[in-house]
């Protein structure tokens, strides 16, 4: 054992180190903040997205495509997926390929996809098949039953005379007044 080796483990965390408590700390008077600005007040910091003053890159790179608000979520799953996760025989719905993890995540609608091979006979329930899936479905000796989806978005349009005359005439609602 050496003489420098006698306090090694002791002061396993640094110090905190103690700042604004005199010029003999290194810290002291301004704390490492600098003279006058906005930066030396307390509670300030730059937001994480600021560059400095120069263009930021969220303003250097150009806008690209939308977001659609009324857009189905599809989710698929190949045969192969199937396969693997129910023996034959198996009717297979939406809500069982829900609870049982091969359709994970948020979706609107389920699509089957033929990528893989199927040896199993299967009773498929989803919102739409590819080709190749329902064939490979079939030949297995399974059945594919195409389940309606969700109604479509009714988005704000023109009315149309029709449906404008009629909310025109609308009944009085005493039919005693009529009379």
């Amino acid at each position: 054992m050496k003489l420098n080796d006698v306090n090694k483990g002791i002061h396993k965390r640094r110090r905190r180190l103690r700042i604004g408590r005199g010029p003999g700390s290194g810290r002291g008077k301004t704390s490492g903040r600098g003279h006058k600005g906005q930066g030396q007040l307390a509670g300030w910091s730059a937001p994480s997205i600021f560059e400095g003053g120069r263009s930021p890159i969220i303003r250097r790179i150009p806008k690209r495509g939308f977001h659609n608000r009324h857009g189905l979520i599809v989710k698929s799953i190949n045969v192969s997926d199937l396969e693997a996760a129910f023996d034959s025989g198996t009717e297979i719905t939406l809500d069982l390929l829900r609870s049982s993890g091969v359709a994970k995540g948020i979706w609107q609608q389920l699509k089957i996809l033929g990528n893989g091979s199927l040896t199993k006979s299967l009773k498929v329930s989803a919102h739409a098949f590819s080709k190749q899936a329902r064939e490979k479905i079939l030949a297995a000796g399974g059945s594919v039953n195409e389940v309606p989806g969700p109604a479509p978005v009714a988005r704000g349009g023109k009315k149309t005379a029709s449906a404008k005359s009629s909310s025109a005439q609308s009944p009085s609602p005493d039919p005693a007044a009529s009379e």
